[in-house]
């Protein structure tokens, strides 16, 4: 293993997908900007990469995602009509969203895959490491993962994922790290990646989530990586090629989540993390842990 010095300080948010599987209600609105409790999501996934200091963020759109840019921008209107009724608890709500970071914004074009989207963010990124952030998976504050991801990205000087642990029966919903068991503390190293296998053919049941701290060595395998599944170009086949071979920037190595992540891929994980993150607010979650056990026993008369 080599060790870098590299300080990372950009991250790429893909955000270009047409989100079909919330329509009528993303007809017209990115399914990014689906409220999960009182902000979108695509803010907290915002957040958590300037929590780590990744402050230089590049999103990757498409068409009808201007909103995304109109939430991080500044209302001044807005602003000095919450200023003159002195409501500033919304108005520091909302200047926060305008404060994050420096954020740029590319379209993808053609709809290619997750692998395509990344490649777009090649001129930004340039020669250097860059995290990638997945808008499905939300990971609470409260938990450590990217900043780990980016030690160890330093330690060994390839890429890294983000790994959990799944029901076997499960595991035929995401792809699927082949592992080296061979303690590296607190990471591991990555064989082979299988996306989607067979449960009865799956090599384990770690789980590839959405984040991801990658070495520049990507950019030249995307170039030439050939439609995959679905037609598209994906991730997952530049990684395994990472995986597989030798040299400055290849190996790929794993980091096992045990924390809180909530999935909103779905309209059923969407509305459980709605819930999950509902909860634990301090203004909300009194009222609606009070209320649940109620609603519950009241479905089962």
């Amino acid at each position: 293993m080599t060790t870098t010095n590299t300080s990372i300080r950009k991250a790429v948010i893909p955000a270009a997908g047409l989100g079909t599987r919330f329509l009528p209600a993303t007809k017209a609105m990115p399914k990014e900007m689906l409220p999960v409790v009182d902000k979108p999501a695509i803010q907290y996934v915002v957040e958590e990469a300037v929590n780590v200091g990744l402050t230089d963020i590049l999103m990757i759109t498409g068409r009808n995602k201007r909103a995304l840019e109109d939430h991080f921008d500044r209302v001044p209107s807005l602003e000095s009509t919450l200023e003159a009724k002195g409501d500033t608890t919304k108005l520091e709500a909302i200047q926060a969203a305008s404060n994050l970071g420096d954020i740029h914004y590319v379209r993808q074009g053609d709809p290619m895959g997750l692998g395509h989207a990344v490649l777009r963010a090649r001129q930004h990124v340039g020669h250097e490491p860059f995290a990638v952030l997945l808008g499905d998976d939300l990971i609470d504050a409260r938990d450590e993962l990217l900043s780990k991801m980016i030690e160890v990205q330093a330690q060994t000087g390839g890429s890294v994922v983000a790994l959990i642990e799944v029901e076997p029966s499960q595991i035929s919903a995401y792809g699927c790290a082949d592992i080296d068991d061979t303690d590296m503390n607190g990471f591991v190293r990555i064989r082979k990646l299988v996306e989607k296998p067979e449960a009865a053919e799956a090599p384990s049941n770690l789980a590839v989530i959405g984040r991801y701290v990658l070495h520049p060595a990507v950019f030249d395998v995307l170039e030439h990586t050939e439609p995959g599944r679905g037609g598209e170009i994906q991730l997952t086949d530049a990684l395994q090629e990472l995986a597989a071979g030798e040299g400055e920037g290849y190996g790929v190595y794993g980091v096992v989540f045990r924390g809180r992540r909530y999935d909103t891929g779905d309209k059923l994980s969407y509305l459980k993390a709605c819930v999950q993150l509902a909860c634990d607010s301090d203004d909300l979650g009194p009222g609606l842990r009070e209320w649940l056990p109620e609603f519950t026993a009241s479905l089962a008369k």
